[in-house]
């Protein structure tokens, strides 16, 4: 595997891939790679020529309370998993290759971005489009892979690249979970043993609504109020949002027969996390892949 550090490198090796008509994947990270980005960077392996994977801790997605000084780093083991599933080019920039201090341009997708949790972390969203579209420059890749566990931010990126006329197509990957149904996060390193338990909580308020689905369940607030009152049983969750929306609007729906992304934020102590599930039109959830 090739490491760059520059943007300049970096455009150089992206430049040769294409000239050689080449097919080439960009895997977008913070690093901290566990189960869930491998499993991005395999899909990239099986459908391109040549995979890339970006790793960089974006500050201006973090809000000025939140975590960005304590998230986790470890870029020496992020590397050499990434040439254990052999990958092809590595990017890993400082924070002051990607922004210089006089930077002023930022892209913000209007709307989405102040929904589910935009509400909560007003511009995180801004920082994610920003960056997102700076590696597309970069790297010009022709597919780029995101988790599903982040369904606000795969929504939001698919809409900007309608929007802004990239040539890149999306594939956005199931969530990849732990054992227990918890769905696999670089956060997940802040929990206690006993927020490590009490967090599956989440998962088990999805399954709930998707077994009610499964029965032809189709009013969202009924859905909402079972997916709260699995919440309500550990009372260490503090509730964000439990939300029926639209997976593309990520507007509230009040009726599930055309599909809707059923989506929950909660903190636990001092870490939140997130998850969510799909729901089709014939009420069936898009199931879970469970790490092996």
């Amino acid at each position: 595997m090739r490491v760059l550090t520059t943007i300049d490198e970096m455009q150089a090796a992206c430049r040769e891939v294409r000239r050689a008509g080449r097919r080439l994947g960009l895997v977008p990270t913070m690093g901290a790679l566990h189960a869930g980005h491998l499993s991005l960077v395999r899909a990239a392996r099986a459908t391109c020529d040549v995979a890339a994977v970006s790793i960089f801790v974006n500050p201006l997605q973090f809000g000025p309370k939140e975590d960005f000084s304590r998230y986790p780093r470890d870029l020496e083991k992020d590397l050499a998993l990434l040439n254990q599933e052999r990958v092809d080019l590595g990017f890993a920039p400082s924070e002051e290759e990607m922004y210089d201090s006089g930077r002023s341009s930022y892209v913000t997708v209007e709307g989405l971005s102040e929904r589910l949790c935009g509400r909560s972390r007003p511009g995180h969203f801004r920082g994610v489009t920003t960056v997102v579209a700076k590696l597309f420059h970069i790297v010009e890749p022709d597919v780029a892979f995101f988790g599903q566990k982040d369904a606000a931010q795969a929504a939001i990126i698919r809409k900007m690249v309608r929007d802004l006329n990239f040539d890149i197509q999306i594939v956005v990957a199931p969530i990849v979970r732990e054992q227990d149904g918890l769905a696999m996060s670089s956060r997940n390193v802040y929990l206690t043993p006993e927020q490590r338990k009490q967090a599956v909580v989440l998962y088990r308020a999805l399954m709930r609504v998707q077994t009610l689905a499964d029965r032809g369940e189709r009013r969202a607030a009924e859905l909402i109020r079972a997916g709260e009152e699995v919440i309500r049983e550990q009372p260490s969750a503090k509730l964000e949002y439990f939300e029926v929306v639209n997976s593309e609007t990520l507007e509230p729906v009040a009726d599930i027969t055309s599909g809707a992304l059923v989506a929950v934020a909660a903190q636990f102590g001092t870490t939140r996390l997130i998850d969510n599930v799909l729901l089709t039109g014939s009420g069936q959830a898009q199931g879970p892949e469970m790490k092996g």
